[in-house]
Parts: C-alpha cells; sequence; structure tokens
C-alpha cells in the first residue's frame, strides 16, 4: 500500500506528503526523496522544499506537465527510503545567562526547575534539524526534551533580537535576524545563521544535528566580535544521513 500522496498546488509546483507528524522517520523520508529528484533532474523541476512531512517540487510548465511529473515522482518512490548524503553535525555556543535570555526564569519555574537546569538539559541534547523555514535561515530543530516542552508563549513578541535561541512545543530554533515571534527565549547565540551574500545563505540545512554549547558572556562578547569580522564559522563535522 502507497504511505505517500502526491497533490497539486498552484498550478506549477506538486507536494509529496509522507504523513501528518513531526517524526524523524518521515523528516528521513522527505530528505531521501529531495536528494533523489535533486540527483535525478526532472526535466521541468525548478526548486525543491524540504519541510516537516512533505516535499514541495515547483516546475516550469512550459518543459513539463504536472501529470507527467507526477508519473516520475511515484517511479522514483519505489526506491527512494535512504538518503547517503552526508550531513552535518554543528557546534553553536550560546549564552544562557538571564541578561541574553528574557525567558529562561519564567520557563524554569513553569516546568520545575533552575535556570541552570534549563540550561543544562538544553545544551545536553542534540537536534535535528527538520526543515528552514518562517523566514529565511530559521531553523526548526527537534526533539526538544519532554520535560522543556511547553506551548508558544500567550503574548508574542513583535521583535526578537537576532541570534536569540527559543523554545515552543517540541521544537527549538534560533533567530536569524530581528522578526516577530511567540517562542520562549532561553539563551542567544554570537553565531550568524544566514548570509544573503553567501551562496549557500542558510548556515544549516535540513538533516543535519546540531549541539548547542554554553559560554559564558565574555566568551559570547568575544565570539561576537570575530563573527562581525567576518573571522568566525562555528565548528561542524560531518555525520552520515
Amino acid at each position: 500500500m502507497d504511505d505517500f500522496r502526491i497533490l497539486k498546488a498552484a498550478d506549477s509546483a506538486l507536494v509529496i506528503e509522507f504523513g501528518a507528524a513531526i517524526d524523524r522517520g518521515i523528516s528521513d523520508r522527505v530528505l531521501a526523496l529531495a536528494e533523489t529528484l535533486t540527483n535525478a533532474g526532472l526535466p521541468g523541476a525548478t526548486e525543491i522544499v524540504a519541510t516537516f512531512r512533505s516535499l514541495c517540487v515547483n516546475y516550469d510548465s512550459l518543459v513539463t506537465t504536472g501529470a507527467d511529473l507526477e508519473r516520475a515522482i511515484a517511479e522514483l518512490l519505489k526506491g527512494s527510503r535512504t538518503s547517503s548524503q552526508i550531513r552535518r553535525l554543528w557546534d553553536i555556543p550560546v549564552c544562557y545567562d538571564p541578561p541574553h535570555a528574557p525567558d529562561i526564569e519564567e520557563v524554569a519555574n513553569s516546568v520545575g526547575l533552575t535556570a541552570a537546569e534549563v540550561a543544562t538539559l538544553h545544551a545536553g541534547t542534540q537536534y535535528h534539524v527538520y526543515m528552514i523555514g518562517f523566514v529565511p535561515g530559521y531553523p526548526y530543530m527537534g526533539d526538544l526534551p519532554a520535560k522543556l516542552r511547553l506551548p508558544r508563549r500567550l503574548d508574542p513578541r513583535t521583535r526578537v533580537p537576532p541570534g536569540s535561541l527559543a523554545i515552543a512545543t517540541s521544537m527549538t530554533a534560533v533567530y536569524p535576524y530581528e522578526s516577530p515571534g511567540g517562542w520562549h527565549l532561553i539563551g542567544t547565540s554570537p553565531v550568524s545563521f544566514f548570509d544573503p551574500d553567501s551562496a549557500k545563505g542558510a548556515l544549516l540545512g535540513p538533516g543535519d544535528a546540531v549541539k548547542f554549547r554554553a559560554v559564558t558572556e565574555g566568551e559570547f562578547s568575544r565570539i561576537r566580535l570575530a563573527v562581525e569580522r567576518n573571522d568566525y564559522v562555528p565548528e561542524s563535522t560531518e555525520i552520515a544521513a
């Protein structure tokens, strides 16, 4: 039995859905198909966008049709179960001290921990980048430890500073630049997560892994200055998908 469905999206895009949940197994299938379609070089396919549970394939309707593309994708899906792409494990510095973490005390009180325990628990987890979205470079990462899971804030902020480390539900993320936001802010990273002048744009990509490393205010300031001089890139290592 097919465990996916292909839907039309507007007049020049298809969406391939694999489920209705935020799930690592579903994410792996989405990313495996994204790799397969990229390598296949399907005529007319112009852009492939991965989400939590689906893949959007935009196409040029002057080159191909939705029906032809759907048949080609369905055929490729028969063998698209795992990804062989090498991804990266990133070491991301974060300052969890209260001046850089406006909501950490409130979060700690809500979950029955101290602020230091919240920071330790958050930094002690390796996260999976499910997708990039909301704004360019914004990484949706899971899975947050169950003890730290809270609903979004009742009073969203109109301005969240760049680098703010946030949590909500089962997710954690870092705001790449100033924007509105309704998640709980428990730290700040001095790292740049989006560079419009680089070929890649976003620092992280779907399928990458992230470990946050707690740093002092002094180290935070040192790294931020290095970032401003374009003299700092967070450490990363290759990992198998």
